[in-house]
C-alpha cells in the first residue's frame, strides 16, 4: 500500500505567508489530508505567550477544591459543558480514564421549546469561580478566539488542498453569532496498575477540524494507518497536532480521511498527560448529504491511488448520511456522556442505554 504511513507529517505554517513557498505547503497539505488525516502544525498565529499562559494554569485548574469542580458539573449542563469527573466518559461503551472540563466560544443558545433538540447543543459555558483561579477564563476565551481564527484560515487553505475556490467550504458555516467551537481540558492521570491504559479509547473526531495543543512532554497519543498499525504521535513543542474529522470525511466522499485515534494512560509512576483539544465545528442544521463538491479528477485519482483503510475499532458518527450535523454531535455526545443524556435528552438516553446507564468507575 503506497500510501501508507508510519509518521505524522510536520507543516510548517509559514510557508503560507510568502505566494513563492504557498504551493509547497499547499502540496504537503494535500497529502496529510488524503493519505494520512493527521498532521503537525508549526509556526502558526495563535500566540507563544498565550499557550504558555494557559499552559501554567491547567494544574492549577484540576487543582481546585473538588466542591469548586462540582459546582460546574457537565451534568449541569444541556450544551455538555463543563467539568467531568474521572472515569464518567466513555468510548464505545467502555470507561475513558481522564478528567476534563469543557468549554466553548461564547454563544447563546438558540434553541426554544418545540425547536429541533440539537439546536439545544450549543449554549454558554459553565466557568469555575474567578476568586479561584484569577485570569484563567479570560486566557482560555483568548486561546479559543486564536485557534478559531487559525481553523478558519486553515479551512481555506483545504479548499485550495483539495483544488476548489478558496472559499469553498464556507457554506458549511453560519455566521458568528450562530456559531460555536469547543475546546477541551483534559488531564490523564497515570495507570495506577488496577485499570486498563485506556485514557480514550479509539474514536474519530465529529466536525471538519481538531486542533491539539499537547500540553506536557507525555507520548500517548496514537493513530491507525491504512493498514490498521498503531503510530505514536510524539509531542513536539511549539506545534499543534491537527486532523480530520468525520464531517470533512464524508462531504468529501472520503477524499480527506478521518484517522482513528486513541490515548494511553501514562503509565505507572509517570506525571499526568494534560493536553488541550479545540473542536471546530460546522453549522448544526448542515445536512451533508445535501451537499456535493466537484473535485478536479486529478485530485480524484490520488483517493484510488490510496486506496481504503482497514476497518477500525472506531465507528462514531456514521448518521451524516441521513441526520442534521448537529443531531450526528449529539448522539456522538449522548453516548460519551450518559449521565448528561440522562437528566437532559431521556428520549436519546433511553434509546441508546435501553438498560441503564453503563458501569462508572469511581474517582473519589
Amino acid at each position: 500500500m503506497a500510501a501508507n504511513f508510519s509518521s505524522v507529517p510536520v507543516l510548517d505554517f509559514a510557508l503560507v505567508s510568502d505566494n513563492t513557498t504557498k504551493p509547497e505547503f499547499i502540496l504537503q497539505l494535500r497529502h496529510a489530508l488524503i493519505n494520512v488525516g493527521f498532521l503537525y502544525l508549526n509556526n502558526h498565529t495563535v500566540s507563544r505567550k498565550v499557550t504558555n499562559d494557559l499552559i501554567d494554569y491547567i494544574p492549577r485548574l484540576f487543582d481546585l477544591p473538588q466542591e469548586a469542580k462540582n459546582r460546574i458539573l457537565m451534568a449541569n449542563s444541556p450544551h455538555f459543558l463543563g467539568y467531568s469527573k474521572l472515569g464518567t466518559e466513555f468510548t464505545k461503551g467502555k470507561t475513558d480514564y481522564r478528567e476534563q472540563f469543557d468549554f466553548a466560544t461564547p454563544h447563546e443558545t438558540q434553541w426554544k421549546p418545540g425547536a429541533p433538540e440539537h439546536l439545544r447543543l450549543w449554549g454558554p459555558p459553565q466557568w469555575p469561580d474567578e476568586d479561584l483561579i484569577p485570569g484563567f477564563k479570560n486566557t482560555m476565551e483568548t486561546y479559543l478566539q486564536q485557534v478559531q481564527a487559525l481553523s478558519y484560515q486553515f479551512i481555506s487553505l483545504l479548499g485550495e488542498a483539495f483544488g476548489l475556490p478558496s472559499d469553498a467550504l464556507s457554506k458549511f458555516y453560519d455566521t458568528d453569532k450562530l456559531m460555536q467551537h469547543r475546546g477541551k481540558i483534559v488531564k490523564y492521570p497515570a495507570n495506577d496498575g488496577s485499570l486498563t491504559d485506556q485514557g480514550v479509547g479509539p474514536h474519530y473526531d465529529a466536525g471538519f477540524l481538531t486542533f491539539l495543543l499537547v500540553a506536557s512532554p507525555h507520548r500517548g497519543l496514537q493513530v491507525q494507518n491504512l493498514s490498521g498499525q498503531w503510530i505514536d504521535v510524539p509531542p513536539i513543542p511549539g506545534t499543534f497536532v491537527v486532523n480530520i474529522g468525520k464531517a470533512l470525511e464524508f462531504v468529501t466522499r472520503g477524499l480527506a480521511r478521518a484517522t482513528s485515534h486513541r490515548v494511553l494512560s501514562p503509565p505507572v509512576g509517570s506525571t499526568p498527560r494534560y493536553s488541550v483539544p479545540f473542536f471546530q465545528n460546522i453549522s448544526l442544521n448542515a445536512r451533508l448529504a445535501d451537499e456535493v463538491l466537484d473535485f478536479p479528477p486529478e485530485i480524484l485519482q490520488l483517493k484510488q491511488l490510496r486506496g481504503d483503510p482497514v476497518q477500525t475499532d472506531s465507528v462514531n458518527f456514521t448518521e451524516f448520511d441521513r441526520e442534521p450535523s448537529g443531531k450526528v454531535n449529539l448522539i456522538g455526545r449522548v453516548k460519551s456522556h450518559p449521565d448528561v443524556a440522562q437528566r437532559h435528552y431521556p428520549d436519546l438516553f433511553a434509546q441508546y442505554f435501553p438498560n441503564g446507564p453503563p458501569k462508572q468507575v469511581s474517582a473519589y
